[in-house]
C-alpha cells in the first residue's frame, strides 16, 4: 500500500479503498499485492521507467481514465512534461497516431495544471 500511495498519490488511494465493498474487496487486495508490491517494488526498473512503461501501454490501449492517473503519477515520479511528450510522440509511432492524439489530449491539461 505505500509503493501505491507513493506513485497514485493518497487522495486516489483513499478513494480507492474508501469505494470496496463486498464485491471489490478481492480485486483492490489483488492490485495492491500484486502490481503495487510484487511488480512496481522490483529492482529491474526504477519507478520513473515503470512509468514511461505505463503510460506507453495505457495509452496504446486507449485506456484514458487509466492514462489520466499516471500521467499524474509519472509527474509524481520525477519524469518531466518533456519526456511525457516523447513517450507519447513514441505511442503514435507504434501504437498509431489516434491514440497518441487521444493521449496527448488526456495529458496536456494535467501537464498545464502541473
Amino acid at each position: 500500500m505505500r509503493v501505491r500511495r507513493e506513485v497514485l498519490g493518497d487522495a486516489h488511494v483513499d478513494r480507492a479503498v474508501a469505494g470496496t465493498d463486498e464485491f471489490t474487496a478481492e480485486f483492490q487486495d489483488f492490485i495492491t499485492r500484486y502490481a503495487w508490491d510484487e511488480v512496481w517494488t522490483r529492482p529491474g526498473l526504477d519507478r520513473r521507467v515503470r512509468s514511461c512503461v505505463t503510460l506507453a501501454m495505457l495509452a496504446a490501449l486507449g485506456h484514458e481514465q487509466e492514462l489520466a492517473l499516471h500521467v499524474r503519477a509519472a509527474l509524481r515520479n520525477g519524469v518531466t512534461a518533456g519526456e511525457i511528450k516523447e513517450v507519447l510522440l513514441q505511442v503514435g509511432v507504434y501504437a498509431g497516431v489516434p491514440a497518441a492524439n487521444r493521449a496527448f489530449a488526456v495529458a496536456q491539461p494535467i501537464l498545464a495544471e502541473h
